[in-house]
Protein backbone atom coordinates (compact mmCIF):
# COMPACT_ATOMS: atom_id res chain seq x y z
CA UNK A 1 0.00 0.00 0.00
CA UNK A 2 3.20 1.80 -0.06
CA UNK A 3 2.50 3.54 -3.72
CA UNK A 4 -0.58 4.11 -2.94
CA UNK A 5 -0.17 6.42 -0.01
CA UNK A 6 2.19 7.89 -1.70
CA UNK A 7 0.12 8.43 -4.83
CA UNK A 8 -3.10 9.57 -2.48
CA UNK A 9 -0.90 12.57 -1.08
CA UNK A 10 0.88 13.65 -4.27
CA UNK A 11 -3.13 13.63 -6.25
CA UNK A 12 -4.61 15.37 -2.76
CA UNK A 13 -2.30 18.15 -2.32
CA UNK A 14 -1.97 18.99 -5.65
CA UNK A 15 -5.33 18.78 -5.97
CA UNK A 16 -5.81 20.90 -2.90
CA UNK A 17 -2.90 23.77 -4.04
CA UNK A 18 -4.32 24.30 -7.96
CA UNK A 19 -7.99 24.86 -6.56
CA UNK A 20 -6.66 27.42 -3.61
CA UNK A 21 -5.09 29.17 -6.54
CA UNK A 22 -7.70 29.46 -8.63
CA UNK A 23 -6.97 26.99 -11.55
CA UNK A 24 -10.46 25.82 -13.54
CA UNK A 25 -11.99 22.49 -11.85
CA UNK A 26 -10.95 20.38 -14.71
CA UNK A 27 -7.58 21.17 -15.40
CA UNK A 28 -6.54 20.78 -11.94
CA UNK A 29 -8.14 16.96 -11.72
CA UNK A 30 -5.97 16.63 -14.94
CA UNK A 31 -2.95 18.11 -13.24
CA UNK A 32 -3.06 16.14 -10.40
CA UNK A 33 -3.84 13.17 -12.27
CA UNK A 34 -0.65 13.36 -14.07
CA UNK A 35 1.66 14.12 -11.27
CA UNK A 36 -0.14 10.63 -9.49
CA UNK A 37 0.62 8.46 -12.74
CA UNK A 38 4.27 9.82 -12.96
CA UNK A 39 4.72 8.46 -9.29
CA UNK A 40 3.00 5.94 -10.51
CA UNK A 41 4.37 4.38 -13.76
CA UNK A 42 7.10 7.23 -14.73
CA UNK A 43 7.62 10.27 -16.89
CA UNK A 44 7.57 8.49 -20.19
CA UNK A 45 4.41 6.80 -19.93
CA UNK A 46 2.37 9.16 -18.03
CA UNK A 47 1.38 11.42 -21.16
CA UNK A 48 -0.09 8.98 -23.35
CA UNK A 49 -1.73 7.19 -20.87
CA UNK A 50 -3.74 10.21 -19.62
CA UNK A 51 -4.38 11.21 -23.44
CA UNK A 52 -5.96 7.98 -23.93
CA UNK A 53 -8.11 7.66 -20.82
CA UNK A 54 -9.09 11.21 -21.13
CA UNK A 55 -10.37 10.25 -24.95
CA UNK A 56 -11.95 6.48 -22.99
CA UNK A 57 -13.44 9.05 -20.73
CA UNK A 58 -16.20 10.82 -22.99
CA UNK A 59 -16.17 8.08 -26.03
CA UNK A 60 -19.14 6.67 -24.25
CA UNK A 61 -22.80 6.57 -25.89
CA UNK A 62 -24.98 7.24 -22.81
CA UNK A 63 -22.58 10.54 -22.20
CA UNK A 64 -24.32 12.09 -25.19
CA UNK A 65 -27.55 12.32 -23.06
CA UNK A 66 -25.62 14.99 -20.87
CA UNK A 67 -25.56 17.67 -23.96
CA UNK A 68 -29.05 17.17 -25.59
CA UNK A 69 -30.72 17.33 -21.76
CA UNK A 70 -28.60 20.84 -21.40
CA UNK A 71 -30.09 21.96 -24.57
CA UNK A 72 -33.29 20.90 -23.82
CA UNK A 73 -33.29 22.60 -20.75
CA UNK A 74 -32.24 25.77 -22.01
CA UNK A 75 -34.53 25.57 -24.31
CA UNK A 76 -37.28 25.23 -21.37
CA UNK A 77 -35.91 28.33 -19.50
CA UNK A 78 -36.13 30.54 -22.00
CA UNK A 79 -39.25 28.90 -23.94
CA UNK A 80 -42.65 30.26 -21.60
CA UNK A 81 -42.49 26.60 -19.86
CA UNK A 82 -41.83 28.55 -16.74
CA UNK A 83 -45.01 30.68 -16.62
CA UNK A 84 -46.96 27.97 -17.65
CA UNK A 85 -45.53 25.31 -14.73
CA UNK A 86 -45.47 28.69 -11.93
CA UNK A 87 -49.89 29.29 -12.77
CA UNK A 88 -49.95 25.70 -12.33
CA UNK A 89 -48.41 25.19 -9.14
CA UNK A 90 -50.42 28.47 -8.08
CA UNK A 91 -53.82 26.44 -8.47
CA UNK A 92 -52.43 23.46 -6.80
CA UNK A 93 -51.11 25.46 -3.76
CA UNK A 94 -53.91 28.50 -3.38
CA UNK A 95 -55.98 27.23 -0.69
CA UNK A 96 -52.58 26.65 1.87
CA UNK A 97 -51.84 29.59 3.99
CA UNK A 98 -48.23 31.41 2.36
CA UNK A 99 -50.05 30.20 -0.77
CA UNK A 100 -46.98 32.29 -3.03
CA UNK A 101 -44.14 30.58 -1.04
CA UNK A 102 -45.69 26.97 -1.56
CA UNK A 103 -46.26 28.00 -5.29
CA UNK A 104 -42.85 28.58 -5.83
CA UNK A 105 -41.79 25.01 -4.23
CA UNK A 106 -43.95 22.91 -6.29
CA UNK A 107 -42.51 25.12 -9.71
CA UNK A 108 -39.32 24.59 -9.08
CA UNK A 109 -39.89 20.84 -8.46
CA UNK A 110 -41.59 21.44 -11.79
CA UNK A 111 -39.45 23.27 -13.69
CA UNK A 112 -36.73 21.64 -12.25
CA UNK A 113 -37.64 18.31 -13.24
CA UNK A 114 -38.18 18.97 -16.79
CA UNK A 115 -35.28 21.11 -17.60
CA UNK A 116 -32.59 19.13 -15.01
CA UNK A 117 -31.49 22.36 -14.00
CA UNK A 118 -31.65 23.83 -10.37
CA UNK A 119 -29.88 27.00 -11.31
CA UNK A 120 -32.19 26.94 -13.99
CA UNK A 121 -35.07 26.52 -11.43
CA UNK A 122 -33.98 29.14 -9.16
CA UNK A 123 -32.96 32.11 -11.68
CA UNK A 124 -36.61 31.33 -13.37
CA UNK A 125 -38.91 31.05 -10.16
CA UNK A 126 -36.68 33.97 -8.55
CA UNK A 127 -37.47 36.43 -11.71
CA UNK A 128 -41.22 35.69 -11.69
CA UNK A 129 -42.26 35.01 -8.20
CA UNK A 130 -39.70 37.28 -6.22
CA UNK A 131 -41.72 40.48 -7.57
CA UNK A 132 -45.35 39.20 -6.92
CA UNK A 133 -44.34 37.85 -3.19
CA UNK A 134 -42.72 41.12 -2.22
CA UNK A 135 -45.78 42.96 -3.99
CA UNK A 136 -48.44 41.17 -1.45
CA UNK A 137 -45.62 41.67 1.78
CA UNK A 138 -44.12 38.96 2.08
CA UNK A 139 -40.34 38.93 3.53
CA UNK A 140 -37.93 39.21 0.64
CA UNK A 141 -35.20 37.20 2.49
CA UNK A 142 -37.93 34.39 2.90
CA UNK A 143 -38.80 34.62 -0.60
CA UNK A 144 -35.36 34.65 -1.60
CA UNK A 145 -34.81 31.26 1.27
CA UNK A 146 -37.58 29.34 -0.15
CA UNK A 147 -36.86 29.75 -4.15
CA UNK A 148 -32.85 28.60 -3.09
CA UNK A 149 -34.08 25.60 -1.01
CA UNK A 150 -35.78 23.74 -3.37
CA UNK A 151 -34.35 24.66 -6.57
CA UNK A 152 -32.10 21.74 -6.34
CA UNK A 153 -35.26 19.58 -6.19
CA UNK A 154 -34.80 19.29 -10.18
CA UNK A 155 -31.37 17.56 -9.66
CA UNK A 156 -33.27 14.72 -8.13
CA UNK A 157 -36.34 14.17 -10.06
CA UNK A 158 -35.75 13.15 -13.86
CA UNK A 159 -34.46 14.29 -16.21
CA UNK A 160 -31.30 14.16 -14.16
CA UNK A 161 -27.55 15.12 -15.97
CA UNK A 162 -26.35 13.97 -12.40
CA UNK A 163 -27.64 10.66 -12.23
CA UNK A 164 -26.64 10.02 -15.89
CA UNK A 165 -22.82 11.25 -14.85
CA UNK A 166 -23.63 8.85 -11.36
CA UNK A 167 -24.13 5.67 -13.98
CA UNK A 168 -21.30 6.37 -16.13
CA UNK A 169 -18.67 6.54 -12.71
CA UNK A 170 -20.76 3.73 -11.04
CA UNK A 171 -19.54 1.50 -13.97
CA UNK A 172 -23.03 0.85 -15.76
CA UNK A 173 -25.86 1.70 -12.99
CA UNK A 174 -28.92 2.08 -15.29
CA UNK A 175 -30.46 5.25 -16.00
CA UNK A 176 -33.91 4.54 -15.77
CA UNK A 177 -33.50 2.73 -12.73
CA UNK A 178 -31.86 5.90 -11.28
CA UNK A 179 -34.67 8.34 -12.73
CA UNK A 180 -37.19 6.12 -10.62
CA UNK A 181 -35.12 5.90 -7.98
CA UNK A 182 -34.79 9.76 -7.31
CA UNK A 183 -38.54 10.56 -7.88
CA UNK A 184 -39.64 10.02 -4.07
CA UNK A 185 -36.41 11.05 -2.43
CA UNK A 186 -36.73 14.62 -4.95
CA UNK A 187 -40.73 14.96 -3.56
CA UNK A 188 -39.75 14.23 0.16
CA UNK A 189 -37.20 17.42 -0.25
CA UNK A 190 -39.85 19.50 -2.05
CA UNK A 191 -42.71 18.27 0.67
CA UNK A 192 -40.00 19.05 3.52
CA UNK A 193 -39.71 22.36 2.73
CA UNK A 194 -43.20 22.56 2.10
CA UNK A 195 -43.80 21.77 5.65
CA UNK A 196 -41.00 24.59 7.05
CA UNK A 197 -42.37 27.40 4.95
CA UNK A 198 -46.21 26.06 6.04
CA UNK A 199 -44.82 27.45 9.92
CA UNK A 200 -43.06 30.17 9.16
CA UNK A 201 -45.79 31.38 6.52
CA UNK A 202 -48.16 30.87 10.00
CA UNK A 203 -46.05 32.46 12.42
CA UNK A 204 -45.58 35.63 9.99
CA UNK A 205 -49.25 35.92 9.29
CA UNK A 206 -49.18 35.48 5.37
CA UNK A 207 -52.91 33.71 5.47
CA UNK A 208 -53.80 35.37 2.31
CA UNK A 209 -54.80 32.33 -0.17
CA UNK A 210 -55.52 32.85 -3.80
CA UNK A 211 -58.64 31.74 -4.86
CA UNK A 212 -59.29 30.16 -8.69
CA UNK A 213 -62.81 29.53 -10.52
CA UNK A 214 -63.44 26.67 -11.99
CA UNK A 215 -62.76 27.79 -15.44
CA UNK A 216 -59.84 29.32 -14.62
CA UNK A 217 -58.31 25.80 -13.04
CA UNK A 218 -59.06 24.30 -16.16
CA UNK A 219 -57.48 26.83 -18.58
CA UNK A 220 -54.50 26.76 -16.33
CA UNK A 221 -54.28 23.05 -16.31
CA UNK A 222 -55.24 22.68 -20.17
CA UNK A 223 -51.96 25.20 -21.23
CA UNK A 224 -49.52 23.40 -18.81
CA UNK A 225 -50.36 19.75 -20.29
CA UNK A 226 -47.71 20.36 -22.52
CA UNK A 227 -44.95 21.34 -20.73
CA UNK A 228 -46.29 18.18 -18.65
CA UNK A 229 -46.44 16.03 -20.99
CA UNK A 230 -42.29 16.71 -21.57
CA UNK A 231 -41.55 14.29 -17.99
CA UNK A 232 -44.27 11.32 -19.15
CA UNK A 233 -42.87 11.29 -22.62
CA UNK A 234 -39.09 10.44 -21.27
CA UNK A 235 -39.71 8.50 -18.34
CA UNK A 236 -42.43 6.47 -20.06
CA UNK A 237 -39.93 6.23 -23.01
CA UNK A 238 -37.34 5.22 -20.77
CA UNK A 239 -39.47 2.46 -18.39
CA UNK A 240 -41.21 1.18 -21.50
CA UNK A 241 -37.94 0.33 -23.73
CA UNK A 242 -39.23 2.66 -26.55
CA UNK A 243 -36.12 4.88 -26.04
CA UNK A 244 -32.83 4.50 -24.40
CA UNK A 245 -31.91 7.84 -21.90
CA UNK A 246 -29.76 8.94 -24.41
CA UNK A 247 -32.29 9.00 -26.84
CA UNK A 248 -34.88 10.52 -24.59
CA UNK A 249 -32.78 13.25 -24.36
CA UNK A 250 -32.80 14.35 -28.17
CA UNK A 251 -36.47 13.27 -27.86
CA UNK A 252 -36.98 16.38 -24.96
CA UNK A 253 -34.87 18.57 -27.28
CA UNK A 254 -36.70 18.30 -30.26
CA UNK A 255 -40.19 18.38 -28.40
CA UNK A 256 -39.25 21.98 -26.22
CA UNK A 257 -38.38 23.32 -29.65
CA UNK A 258 -41.69 22.48 -30.86
CA UNK A 259 -43.12 23.61 -28.40
CA UNK A 260 -41.20 27.13 -27.51
CA UNK A 261 -41.07 27.72 -31.39
CA UNK A 262 -44.24 26.78 -33.12
CA UNK A 263 -46.75 26.51 -29.99
CA UNK A 264 -46.27 28.70 -27.41
CA UNK A 265 -43.99 31.21 -30.02
CA UNK A 266 -41.93 32.63 -27.23
CA UNK A 267 -38.61 32.23 -28.92
CA UNK A 268 -37.17 32.79 -32.32
CA UNK A 269 -35.01 31.22 -34.67
CA UNK A 270 -31.76 34.15 -33.57
CA UNK A 271 -32.65 33.16 -29.62
CA UNK A 272 -32.86 29.39 -30.54
CA UNK A 273 -29.28 29.52 -32.30
CA UNK A 274 -27.59 31.79 -29.21
CA UNK A 275 -29.33 28.51 -27.19
CA UNK A 276 -27.66 26.44 -28.90
CA UNK A 277 -24.40 28.41 -28.77
CA UNK A 278 -24.12 28.55 -25.38
CA UNK A 279 -25.36 24.86 -24.23
CA UNK A 280 -22.35 23.62 -26.70
CA UNK A 281 -19.93 25.71 -24.61
CA UNK A 282 -21.41 24.69 -21.26
CA UNK A 283 -21.82 20.93 -22.19
CA UNK A 284 -17.94 21.03 -23.85
CA UNK A 285 -16.73 22.07 -20.42
CA UNK A 286 -18.55 19.11 -18.73
CA UNK A 287 -17.39 16.41 -21.11
CA UNK A 288 -13.67 17.93 -20.37
CA UNK A 289 -14.31 17.51 -16.94
CA UNK A 290 -15.63 13.70 -17.44
CA UNK A 291 -12.45 13.26 -19.15
CA UNK A 292 -9.99 14.45 -16.71
CA UNK A 293 -11.81 12.74 -14.11
CA UNK A 294 -11.97 9.38 -16.09
CA UNK A 295 -7.71 9.84 -15.74
CA UNK A 296 -7.98 10.70 -12.23
CA UNK A 297 -10.33 7.46 -12.07
CA UNK A 298 -8.11 5.16 -13.52
CA UNK A 299 -5.10 6.32 -11.57
CA UNK A 300 -6.74 5.61 -8.38
CA UNK A 301 -7.66 1.91 -9.82
CA UNK A 302 -4.57 1.43 -10.99
CA UNK A 303 -2.85 2.25 -7.57
CA UNK A 304 -5.15 0.88 -4.81
CA UNK A 305 -6.52 3.97 -3.51
CA UNK A 306 -10.06 3.40 -3.12
CA UNK A 307 -8.97 -0.11 -1.78
CA UNK A 308 -6.74 2.21 0.97
CA UNK A 309 -9.44 4.19 2.13
CA UNK A 310 -12.27 1.71 2.12
CA UNK A 311 -9.94 0.25 4.87
CA UNK A 312 -9.51 3.13 6.60
CA UNK A 313 -13.02 4.13 6.57
CA UNK A 314 -13.84 0.60 7.51
CA UNK A 315 -11.18 0.59 10.39
CA UNK A 316 -13.07 3.85 12.19
CA UNK A 317 -15.71 1.77 13.39
CA UNK A 318 -17.70 -1.91 12.65
CA UNK A 319 -21.14 -0.11 13.01
CA UNK A 320 -22.47 0.20 9.19
CA UNK A 321 -24.73 3.14 11.34
CA UNK A 322 -21.74 4.87 12.29
CA UNK A 323 -19.35 4.37 8.83
CA UNK A 324 -22.42 5.55 6.52
CA UNK A 325 -23.02 8.92 8.97
CA UNK A 326 -19.56 9.77 8.58
CA UNK A 327 -20.07 9.45 4.73
CA UNK A 328 -22.44 11.47 4.85
CA UNK A 329 -20.69 13.95 6.48
CA UNK A 330 -17.65 13.78 4.20
CA UNK A 331 -19.61 14.06 1.21
CA UNK A 332 -21.80 17.29 2.82
CA UNK A 333 -18.24 18.98 3.08
CA UNK A 334 -17.01 18.25 -0.36
CA UNK A 335 -20.42 19.52 -1.69
CA UNK A 336 -19.80 23.00 -0.29
CA UNK A 337 -16.41 23.20 -1.50
CA UNK A 338 -16.99 21.24 -5.02
CA UNK A 339 -19.42 21.40 -7.76
CA UNK A 340 -22.05 18.33 -8.18
CA UNK A 341 -20.30 16.72 -11.42
CA UNK A 342 -16.78 16.81 -10.53
CA UNK A 343 -17.78 15.48 -6.77
CA UNK A 344 -19.59 11.94 -8.42
CA UNK A 345 -16.89 11.74 -10.65
CA UNK A 346 -14.28 11.85 -7.85
CA UNK A 347 -15.71 9.98 -4.91
CA UNK A 348 -17.79 7.32 -6.31
CA UNK A 349 -14.89 4.71 -7.00
CA UNK A 350 -13.82 5.67 -3.83
CA UNK A 351 -17.03 5.43 -1.96
CA UNK A 352 -19.48 3.04 -3.86
CA UNK A 353 -17.49 0.30 -2.94
CA UNK A 354 -17.78 0.65 0.86
CA UNK A 355 -21.18 1.43 0.67
CA UNK A 356 -22.34 -2.13 -1.21
CA UNK A 357 -19.34 -3.85 1.41
CA UNK A 358 -22.18 -2.55 4.11
CA UNK A 359 -25.14 -3.96 1.99
CA UNK A 360 -26.44 -0.86 0.17
CA UNK A 361 -27.55 -1.69 -3.17
CA UNK A 362 -25.37 1.06 -6.09
CA UNK A 363 -28.85 2.43 -6.76
CA UNK A 364 -29.45 3.19 -3.55
CA UNK A 365 -26.05 5.03 -2.99
CA UNK A 366 -25.95 7.04 -6.28
CA UNK A 367 -29.63 8.44 -4.67
CA UNK A 368 -27.78 8.87 -1.49
CA UNK A 369 -24.88 10.41 -2.99
CA UNK A 370 -26.74 13.15 -5.22
CA UNK A 371 -29.02 14.15 -2.86
CA UNK A 372 -26.53 14.98 -0.02
CA UNK A 373 -24.53 16.61 -3.26
CA UNK A 374 -27.20 18.71 -4.20
CA UNK A 375 -27.79 20.16 -0.75
CA UNK A 376 -24.07 21.51 -1.66
CA UNK A 377 -25.23 23.69 -4.37
CA UNK A 378 -27.41 25.93 -2.13
CA UNK A 379 -24.80 25.85 1.12
CA UNK A 380 -21.72 28.49 1.24
CA UNK A 381 -19.10 29.35 0.12
CA UNK A 382 -19.45 27.60 -3.67
CA UNK A 383 -23.14 26.65 -3.68
CA UNK A 384 -24.26 27.99 -7.47
CA UNK A 385 -27.67 28.01 -7.15
CA UNK A 386 -27.15 29.45 -3.67
CA UNK A 387 -25.82 32.57 -5.25
CA UNK A 388 -27.44 32.44 -8.35
CA UNK A 389 -30.68 33.15 -5.96
CA UNK A 390 -29.55 35.44 -4.24
CA UNK A 391 -28.50 37.68 -7.17
CA UNK A 392 -31.83 37.04 -8.84
CA UNK A 393 -33.32 38.16 -5.52
CA UNK A 394 -31.02 41.07 -4.51
CA UNK A 395 -30.69 39.48 -1.00
CA UNK A 396 -27.15 39.24 1.01
CA UNK A 397 -26.44 36.18 2.32
CA UNK A 398 -26.09 37.07 5.65
CA UNK A 399 -29.50 37.66 5.82
CA UNK A 400 -31.29 34.92 4.06
CA UNK A 401 -29.34 32.25 6.07
CA UNK A 402 -31.15 32.60 8.80
CA UNK A 403 -34.19 30.95 7.39
CA UNK A 404 -31.88 28.53 4.99
CA UNK A 405 -31.11 26.97 7.94
CA UNK A 406 -34.40 25.99 9.05
CA UNK A 407 -34.90 24.41 5.66
CA UNK A 408 -31.26 23.10 5.76
CA UNK A 409 -32.48 20.85 9.24
CA UNK A 410 -35.82 19.42 7.16
CA UNK A 411 -33.63 19.03 4.18
CA UNK A 412 -30.92 16.54 6.11
CA UNK A 413 -33.57 15.21 7.90
CA UNK A 414 -34.95 13.47 4.45
CA UNK A 415 -30.90 12.45 3.64
CA UNK A 416 -31.11 10.25 7.13
CA UNK A 417 -34.37 8.45 5.60
CA UNK A 418 -32.95 7.98 2.23
CA UNK A 419 -29.80 6.98 3.91
CA UNK A 420 -31.41 4.08 6.29
CA UNK A 421 -34.11 3.38 4.22
CA UNK A 422 -33.46 1.41 0.61
CA UNK A 423 -37.24 1.47 0.18
CA UNK A 424 -37.58 5.49 -0.82
CA UNK A 425 -34.96 4.66 -3.65
CA UNK A 426 -35.58 1.37 -4.67
CA UNK A 427 -39.39 1.05 -4.27
CA UNK A 428 -40.77 2.46 -7.82
CA UNK A 429 -37.92 0.94 -9.69
CA UNK A 430 -39.01 -2.06 -8.24
CA UNK A 431 -42.32 -1.78 -9.54
CA UNK A 432 -41.01 -1.83 -13.12
CA UNK A 433 -38.77 -4.78 -12.74
CA UNK A 434 -35.35 -2.70 -12.05
CA UNK A 435 -33.13 -4.04 -9.04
Amino acid sequence: MTISIITSIIILLSLLILLLIGTPIAVAILISSLLGIIQSIGFNGALPASTLKVFQGINIFTLLAIPFFILAGNIMSKGGIAERLINFASVLTGKIPGSLAHTNIVANMLFGSVSGSGTAAASAMGSVLGPVQKEKGYDEDFSAAVNVSTAPTGLLIPPSTALITYALASGGTSVAALFLGGVVPGILWGISCIIVAYFIARKKGYVQTQKHSGSEILSVFIKAIPSLMLIIIIIGGIISGIFTATEASVMAVIYSVILSLFFYKTINLNELFNIFIDSAKLSAVIMFLVGTSGVLAWVMSYTQIPALLSNIMLGISENPLIILICINILLLIVGMFMDLTPAILIFTPILLPICVSLGMSPLQFGIMMTFNLSIGTITPPVGNILFVGLKISGRKLEKVLPYMVKFYVAIFVVLMLVTFIPALSEWLPSLVGYK
